[in-house]
């Protein structure tokens, strides 16, 4: 009880990780904080786009709760006045500090990052985020451009620095304030990267050799593949490099050695984000709270590369909605660290390094709605309430249940208890499901399909992962009132996980019955 909280929320990492069985990935600090912490393998966004994600699992509420499924509105005064994962810590006596992109900037969270409400302190941005989109990356020509591949050499950059490495510096420095303080603290640090652009410190990429990357398992769009389904990447057309190709809309595709580079620069990302993790777990040990401070991991949501043809996030396929979720708990994950003793010496990716298995391992199909009330548990706060079917009015509940309960438990414990029943939510010893959704402008790809303005959503895309299969339905849905109609669908997606791993056979017009709740 009374343990601090390190949360890392990196924007847009799927799970290409050591720990989570990629063969080509260096990333030994975030597999070492793995072979300390329950890693679980199944776990899913809510919505696989920053704004909506974010405020979903830091308020605890599904989008259809928050009404964000674009970037342009602000939960308390659109929705309701809901509480938030930090501000529950600091009204129970935490110093709540957030670094670099956790919330995500602008209207949806009140140009402010939902300080004071969130914040004990006004949250800090790296000075150089702003240069991210300028044309920093060096081409062939010699000359600078806004490209989507941009290894950089840091000492060019603009204050001879990226954001990701400021992050981590502010970070370390609090780390330190709190311990000089004797402060209990709930610190959030959001990485950038792999987000695009892909820049990151050129050196990384020597790890990565281009003769080592394949292009993705199905690079194709599947046969089946309802047109609503698909999301045409419209963000990276926009880069330079991309541009200069002229590749069609919407399907492309790209040329393959482009998509090798693709695939090259975002585990070359991967590597340079697992060192500033690395740093920041690191200067945990250096400060003597690695023994009371529980450390979670994960991402936002994913991105494609190149499955289905596509690119990005924007979809409800796994490649999009699948994260990366860890959870380091002194004591518990691990026998109880002594004091002083170093949990988490900085690994360099570019020594070979031994390969680290998880701690503990749950394939339970868990959602990142359910964050709020798991660390609330595993602080020893009091769990905030279920919320009831309608809670616009509430504000303090959540809608995603702890999933503590699946830490020790083995898999088959858990599946006796029949307590946690509550008549308008599923029994725990039911076989857990995760929702996501994604909203589309119409019917076909549009240059809006990707990330449609609210008035422009004319359909929803509801989403149900099983541990067996994904079911997708895309509905009608009406802006004005926030109203899907289950009785108009447009198209159907159905997959089995078993014989369809990566969701290339739609089989939903197969089946005779619509396979969603």
């Amino acid at each position: 009880d009374g343990m601090n909280v390190l949360f890392i929320v990196v924007d847009d990492l799927r799970p290409v990780l050591g720990c989570y069985g990629d063969k080509l990935v260096k990333s030994p600090n975030i597999d070492q904080l793995a072979s300390q912490s329950i890693v679980f393998s199944n776990a899913y966004a809510q919505q696989a786009v920053c704004a909506p994600s974010r405020v979903s699992f830091l308020t605890g509420r599904r989008p259809d709760t928050t009404r964000l499924y674009d970037f342009y509105s602000y939960w308390r005064v659109h929705a309701g006045n809901y509480s938030t994962m930090p501000q529950y810590f600091k009204e129970n006596g935490y110093v709540t500090l957030s670094v670099g992109k956790v919330f995500h900037p602008g209207i949806s969270s009140n140009y402010s990052d939902d300080y004071p409400y969130s914040w004990s302190i006004p949250p800090f941005h790296p000075s150089t985020e702003k240069y991210e989109n300028d044309k920093t990356c060096r081409g062939k020509d010699g000359r600078l451009h806004a490209n989507l591949v941009c290894p950089v050499d840091v000492t060019e950059m603009p204050s001879g620095t990226l954001p990701d490495i400021q992050s981590t510096e502010e970070a370390i420095r609090l780390l330190n304030v709190m311990k000089t303080n004797k402060q209990k603290f709930f610190l959030a640090v959001g990485y950038h990267k792999p987000h695009i652009p892909l820049r990151y410190p050129q050196e990384f990429l020597k790890l990565y050799p281009l003769e080592n990357i394949t292009l993705a398992p199905d690079p194709w769009v599947p046969e089946k593949l309802p047109s609503v389904a698909y999301n045409p990447w419209t963000d990276i057309r926009q880069r330079d490099d991309v541009e200069a190709l002229n590749v069609s809309f919407p399907y492309g595709p790209l040329p393959d050695d482009f998509q090798r580079q693709i695939r090259q620069s975002y585990y070359a990302a991967v590597s340079y984000l697992d060192v500033q993790v690395g740093l920041l777990l690191n200067a945990l040990d250096d400060v003597g709270l690695s023994n009371s401070t529980i450390v979670v991991f994960t991402a936002d949501h994913g991105w494609s590369l190149g499955e289905h043809g596509e690119w990005a996030k924007y979809s409800n396929f796994d490649v999009a909605t699948r994260v990366p979720l860890m959870f380091y708990v002194p004591g518990m994950t691990t026998s109880s660290v002594s004091q002083g003793e170093r949990v988490f010496p900085f690994l360099d990716p570019f020594s070979n390094v031994l390969g680290l298995v998880p701690q503990g391992r749950s394939k339970k199909v868990v959602e990142l709605v359910s964050l709020f009330s798991t660390l609330a548990e595993l602080a020893g706060l009091q769990v905030p309430p279920v919320c009831p079917e309608t809670s616009f009015h509430v504000a303090l509940c959540t809608e995603g249940a702890s999933i503590v309960r699946y830490f020790k438990a083995s898999e088959e414990k858990v599946e006796e208890e029949k307590d946690g029943c509550d008549d308008a939510h599923r029994c725990f010893n039911e076989e857990p499901v995760a929702f996501s959704q994604y909203p589309r402008p119409a019917d076909t790809p549009q240059w809006n399909s990707d990330k449609p303005k609210l008035k422009d959503i004319r359909i929803m895309g509801y989403s149900m992962r099983t541990v067996d299969y994904r079911c997708t339905v895309w509905v009608r849905f009406s802006p004005n009132n926030f109203s899907a109609d289950f009785e108009d669908v447009h198209a159907g997606e159905l997959y089995m996980v078993e014989t369809d791993p990566n969701q290339d056979y739609n089989i939903y017009n197969n089946t005779s019955h619509s396979c969603f709740l």
